[in-house]
């Protein structure tokens, strides 16, 4: 057959070939099924569709990538802040501040290096063999070398290797749970489906990247490489721009704001030294630079750091793995979580909710693959064995039955059908043993279930000679093959209509529908189609449910209380979604479930609007999913989504935070997102945006302390070369004092406790600044409290003449530093007195910091080379005193603020967020910090 010439690869993307039937599909790609393609017509396809892969994107140099890791104007600041204590000649300081930039731009490059890896994941996914029928004879080829119209062979275990159009069927179901979201095998066949069929309903498609894990197939090839729906969802994912996290934002904001303020204090110094005072162009310099210096929070980064850091030690405790650092303080900005259903909020274990007969309806408690649980009517509890009709059901779903369940260290595990397995596991609450009843009723012979039987159906010997045939499938397909109904223990006519009605009934609870018939028949030794297929006895239905986790449930009422909305984006049915959303108490029922149909037809503008109230989608598709997280990113929401499937992958990385499946999970999930849940369970969310939260609140204290120090040290030399005065503190003790209080005092916050139940307030604003209202208030507050302090020391010693210039600074040094101290444990709360035992106390760290802090101190002051270095002096237990002084009055002046600040009468008040402290919990509970 002479090779289609004029089909192009957007004819291949855009044919609905599952809608078309095989014939016309062979047709179409013109090639003969039982032939395949000779060597001419695969050759000539190659060179027009290339080969059947993944185009590797586009990637930057190593040397490239990680020069970019520098490219802010915080390093920018720190780098300068680094050259000038060079030229200082203090560089053990410099060497310090350069080693802080490299370990920020080396963290940067290695979590650069992981995200990209996700694309590599996707690679890893297609199939690297595939048997095919080329020139009339079957061969086994690189799967790299199919071209469209191919004709693949499948096998129990095969991946997939492109995507296919069913030519030939049996049994053959595929796992595609990667790129739909749902858990359960798919059955496959080859009659053609709808024209807008979703994905997971394109019956006649295989698709590249899933795995055969039932039957045998024949599929002619369709789409190839970056055509296939895997390979557009890699394009996807090369598209897709990583956000940068709200911290990160604010922190630019800062850092721009910051430094045009200390450029300009600078500049104005350095005017007036010049034109005012007459001093040299380049002593005015260095002042000025000094200025800087002072000013530039040194140890910010690091503090940020280490911040994230015990963040992430913390986390990790709780089941989530954080993968990229700033990730850590998103989850304390997150305003909207988008849950995958499947494992996530479920169990991802079916169990037998109903069971419905034609004279009673029972309901079964208990969840997962554990036999415990009772049966009730009407909430009352009952026996399941006294119901003849009942008893037969559960016998039914016992025998005819493939899977196995057995318990390994305490733990039950299905093998085989997750159903099957609920059907056993239903036998065995009622105390019934699939070997005790199979040694009973022995099986001679079987129909497995296919996709176009739509049954299954067993034989089994009876008693006397006699056999029966037990058959379970769909409800739809039962009804056509009985003409009887089981009553008790007596048979009436089959009614249709009142069995598709409670069939209703029970799929509107969310619950999957199986149906259950029986059949006597004299002694035979193999079973027919033909037999199994008529004149039945129809005995009742099952609903089954994958049920919601217990601690998901109150995870979801925790986060609606914390201000977060949970929305859950499923492949799964509207009805199953709807039900466990609803179970979760995600969903009311004002609210409707928007399927993916119904967001291809709503346009980009208006999307944003139209999901604002609606809280359950389903049928959602990779395109859905990253079009409702941009939609919610659009009108200021933080979004955290979770996922497991290469399907999730785009919308993971596009997310604000991304959260993949440690479990059950994808490796393609996994890189593309910023953080992993070693037990899959929503609830481990819920703690780590509670970790976050602390983390947000640490980071934010740690500036509150670190700002109005740089802000002192800055102007104290600023106001002395503005009036002449000799500088109180050199450049050099400046950097000293930045040095070592940022890496005792200020880091000591990262090991705070959390303030207060922080999940009973809202989210951290989003478009909050780091610079408030109420952090310039305190940092010019306290700020002129220590360049007071130290400023009047300095001042009062210069009185006297006899007094040498070098004990004045190592006052005015001191004064500074145990200044901080004090400030420190003001700090350790926004608004909650300082003075209890806890403030004082509740943080070993802080405690170990102060010791800390202290020691280098006394160094500073009275080891010899440090006094050549630093150019300090010894001091009497009356300068210590003075020294000290100065902290206590820092200390009660602050507190002053703060009780005015819980008596409201202070204009320059925290944010509600800032308003807890240790003992101001609104219910006693905290985070937990071991």
């Amino acid at each position: 057959m002479a090779p289609n010439d004029g089909l192009s690869r957007d004819d291949l993307g855009n044919t609905a070939w599952h809608a078309l039937s095989h014939k016309d599909a062979a047709a179409m790609l013109a090639v003969d099924p039982k032939q395949g393609l000779n060597d001419n017509e695969v050759e000539s396809r190659r060179e027009k569709f290339g080969k059947n892969r993944l185009q590797e994107s586009t990637r930057h140099s190593v040397f490239r990538r990680f020069l970019s890791q520098f490219n802010n104007l915080f390093i920018y600041l720190l780098l300068i802040a680094g050259i000038v204590t060079g030229l200082l000649g203090e560089h053990l300081d410099s060497g310090v501040i350069f080693a802080v930039v490299l370990i920020i731009g080396v963290i940067g490059f290695i979590q650069e290096g992981r995200a990209e890896r996700a694309l590599e994941s996707v690679q890893k996914i297609l199939s690297h063999e595939a048997q095919v029928t080329r020139g009339g004879e079957q061969h086994k080829i690189s799967a790299e070398e199919l071209v469209p119209g191919d004709i693949v062979h499948l096998d129990a275990g095969d991946s997939v290797p492109a995507d296919l159009r069913l030519l030939h069927a049996r049994n053959l179901q595929t796992q595609e749970a990667a790129l739909t979201g749902e858990s359960t095998a798919v059955e496959k066949s080859t009659e053609p489906v709808e024209e807008n069929a979703e994905i997971g309903e394109r019956g006649s498609l295989v698709h590249s990247g899933t795995v055969v894990t039932a039957g045998r197939g024949t599929g002619i090839v369709v789409r190839t490489g970056e055509d296939t729906e895997i390979g557009q969802i890699s394009g996807m994912l090369s598209d897709v721009e990583s956000l940068r996290t709200p911290l990160m934002r604010k922190l630019d904001s800062f850092t721009r704001t910051l430094s045009i303020g200390i450029v300009g204090v600078a500049v104005i110094v350095l005017a007036i030294g010049i034109l005012l005072w007459g001093r040299d162009w380049d002593e005015m310099f260095f002042a000025a630079v000094s200025i800087a210096v002072a000013a530039i929070p040194e140890g910010l980064p690091a503090v940020m750091t280490v911040t994230l850091a015990i963040g992430v030690e913390r986390m990790a405790r709780r089941n989530a793995i954080i993968r990229k650092l700033p990730a850590v303080e998103t989850l304390g900005a997150v305003t909207t979580i988008c849950a995958d259903k499947t494992g996530t909020l479920t169990r991802n274990e079916m169990t037998v909710k109903t069971v419905r007969t034609a004279t009673t309806e029972l309901e079964v408690e208990g969840v997962g693959y554990d036999p415990e649980g009772g049966f009730t009517i009407d909430d009352e509890p009952t026996d399941p064995r006294e119901h003849d009709d009942v008893r037969e059901m559960l016998w039914i779903g016992l025998l005819c039955n493939d899977a196995e369940l057995k318990q390994e260290h305490g733990e039950w595990r299905p093998e085989g059908d997750p159903m099957e397995a609920a059907l056993i596991v239903l036998a065995q609450k009622a105390d019934l043993e699939s070997e005790t009843e199979a040694d009973k009723t022995p099986r001679k012979d079987s129909i497995p279930f296919s996709s176009e039987r739509r049954y299954m159906a067993t034989l089994h010997q009876g008693d006397e000679g006699n056999h029966v045939i037990y058959v379970k499938g769909a409800p739809e397909r039962l009804l056509e093959m009985c003409s009887k109904e089981l009553h008790g223990d007596e048979l009436h006519d089959l009614d249709p209509d009142e069995w598709l009605r409670w069939a209703d009934e029970i799929a509107e609870r969310g619950q999957r529908l199986l149906a259950v018939a029986r059949k006597d028949v004299g002694e035979m030794s193999e079973l027919t189609e033909e037999e199994a297929e008529h004149d039945l006895v129809f005995v009742g239905l099952y609903g089954l449910i994958d049920p919601a986790r217990e601690e998901a449930i109150e995870s979801v009422a925790i986060c609606h209380e914390a201000g977060i909305g949970v929305k859950m984006i499923t492949g799964d049915h509207a009805k199953t979604a709807a039900s466990i959303a609803r179970t979760l108490g995600i969903e009311n029922d004002a609210q409707k479930v928007l399927i993916g149909r119904e967001i291809e037809e709503i346009s980009d503008d208006d999307l944003p609007a139209r999901i604002a109230d609606i809280n359950v989608f389903a049928r959602s598709s990779p395109e859905h999913k990253l079009r409702l997280v941009k939609a919610l990113q659009s009108t200021g929401q933080i979004v955290a989504m979770t996922g497991d499937g290469v399907n999730d992958a785009p919308a993971l990385k596009r997310a604000d935070i991304g959260i993949a499946m440690g479990q059950g999970g994808t490796e393609v999930a996994r890189e593309a997102s910023a953080m992993v849940l070693a037990d899959d369970n929503f609830a481990s969310i819920e703690r780590a945006i509670e970790e976050g939260r602390v983390v947000y609140d640490n980071f934010r204290k740690s500036i509150l302390f670190l700002l109005p120090t740089n802000f002192a040290q800055g102007f104290i030399i600023a106001l002395a070369i503005t009036l002449g005065f000799v500088l109180p503190v050199t450049p050099v003790q400046i950097l000293w004092i930045n040095m070592v209080t940022a890496v005792t005092l200020g880091i000591a916050f990262a090991w705070e406790k959390a303030e207060g139940d922080l999940m009973t307030r809202a989210p951290n604003p989003p478009n909050e600044p780091l610079l408030t209202a109420f952090v310039l208030w305190r940092t010019a507050f306290v700020g002129m409290l220590l360049l007071i302090g130290a400023g009047l020391l300095f001042y009062l010693e210069q009185q006297n003449p006899d007094t040498p210039v070098e004990l004045a600074r190592t006052l005015a040094v001191n004064a500074l530093v145990i200044g901080q101290v004090f400030y420190l444990l003001n700090t350790r709360s926004f608004s909650a007195p300082a003075y209890t035992l806890s403030g004082l106390t509740g943080n070993k760290v802080v405690l170990i910091a102060i010791t800390a802090i202290i020691g280098l101190q006394l160094l500073l002051t009275y080891a010899p080379f440090m006094n050549a270095l630093f150019s300090t002096v010894a001091l009497d237990l009356r300068g210590w005193g003075l020294c000290i002084l100065v902290g206590f009055a820092v200390f009660a002046l602050v507190e002053a603020e703060k009780m005015l600040q819980r008596q409201g009468r202070f204009p320059f008040a925290p944010s509600k967020n800032e308003r807890l402290g240790p003992d101001q919990s609104t219910n006693g509970k905290t985070a937990s910090t071991d």
